[in-house]
């Protein structure tokens, strides 16, 4: 039987990101973060407006394709919005439930001194609230674990999540989904020196990590009942944060991480010890969720990803993962949130 150990390379990102996930797991897991650092100008107006139609956000029956589930843009104010807007003073900002410690994504640098969540998920929060509240700033951030995102928004201690979220049918019985902001697929993260190979027979017998309530888990949990991966594949290992996996991979307690692409990716530039293994196997878009009762607020955000989409994520882009994903962004852009938006 292999002994547990802790594997070499357990430095640099990889040091501090299994750090931060310890701690985190011994912490609370609502954390409060007011923001004071100016994030630029707001988004241009002029897209949407008052006469868009009404009409609540619910997955087809079908369902054949839980991205496009969402509604046409609009600049107008709601309910929602306007409890936003009527929160008074210091309150007065836009509740975002994040992740503090996806590389890139949510995360705190530990070489920044003001201790500020930084990351391509961020700077849409920041743009979110820029063209509700006027202010990129006027943002509390709520850093919450993967098995919480659903259960935040339904209790009301967030606005929205901006998580790495991706959109699925189970997912929109439970919430409302802007139009898509980032496409990534399933894949695999494991050892360089290990003989896994990718999402196939190589799986065999093999110990996989994946996080609570994520698509990873219910992905390969049905394929494993279906036959399309060894059946000795163990999935026993279920942690409440995707960083969790990185951590159980380097303490060698798992031989195998099953994420986003693009947060393995993030994952395998803070320990270079691991690596993406076989290419992703499924495809999937990140959606801003909120609650299913708020229609006005997933308009809005829809009219800002308009906008964002042409003038804005490119440079997020380029900032936070083009190190990791590579410069072209091509295949982790989303088509024009206009092509996946109903018309009720």
């Amino acid at each position: 039987m292999r002994a547990r150990r802790v594997r070499a390379g357990l430095k640099g990102w990889g040091g501090v990101g299994a750090m931060a996930a310890i701690c985190a797991l011994a912490l609370a897991f609502v954390l409060l973060l007011p923001l004071t650092q100016s994030h630029g100008e707001g988004a241009a107006d002029g897209l949407g407006g008052p006469g868009a139609a009404a009409g609540a956000q619910a997955a087809d029956d079908t369902c054949e394709a839980p991205e496009k589930q969402t509604l046409s843009p609009s600049a107008a104010d709601g309910p929602a919005i306007a409890a936003i807007k009527a929160r008074q003073g210091e309150k007065r900002k836009l509740i975002v439930g994040v992740d503090q410690n996806s590389y890139r994504w949510g995360y705190r640098d530990p070489n920044n001194t003001r201790a500020e969540l930084e990351g391509f998920d961020i700077d849409l929060a920041h743009r979110i609230a820029q063209d509700i509240l006027g202010d990129p700033d006027a943002v509390q951030f709520k850093a919450i674990p993967t098995n919480q995102r659903i259960p935040a928004l339904q209790e009301g201690r967030v606005d929205m999540v901006v998580r790495t979220m991706t959109i699925t049918c189970g997912r929109l019985a439970d919430v409302a989904f802007s139009a898509p902001y980032f496409t990534t697929g399933q894949q695999l993260l494991a050892p360089k020196s290990s003989p896994v190979e990718g999402y196939d027979d190589t799986l065999g017998g093999k110990k996989v990590c994946t996080a609570a309530s994520s698509t990873a888990n219910t992905q390969l949990t049905e394929d494993r009942d279906a036959g399309r991966i060894p059946k000795s594949v163990d999935l026993d290992t279920v942690v409440p944060n995707q960083l969790d996996c990185l951590v159980r991979l380097q303490l060698g307690e798992v031989d195998a991480v099953v994420t986003d692409g693009a947060l393995a990716a993030s994952q395998a530039a803070q320990d270079p010890t691991v690596e993406l293994k076989g290419d992703p196997f499924t495809t999937e878009y990140y959606g801003v969720a909120m609650n299913k009762d708020a229609d006005d607020l997933v308009r809005r955000v829809n009219r800002v990803l308009v906008e964002y989409r042409a003038n804005g994520w490119q440079a997020s882009y380029d900032k936070w993962l083009s190190a990791t994903l590579g410069s072209d962004a091509a295949t982790s852009k989303p088509p024009t949130p206009a092509q996946y938006l109903r018309t009720s």
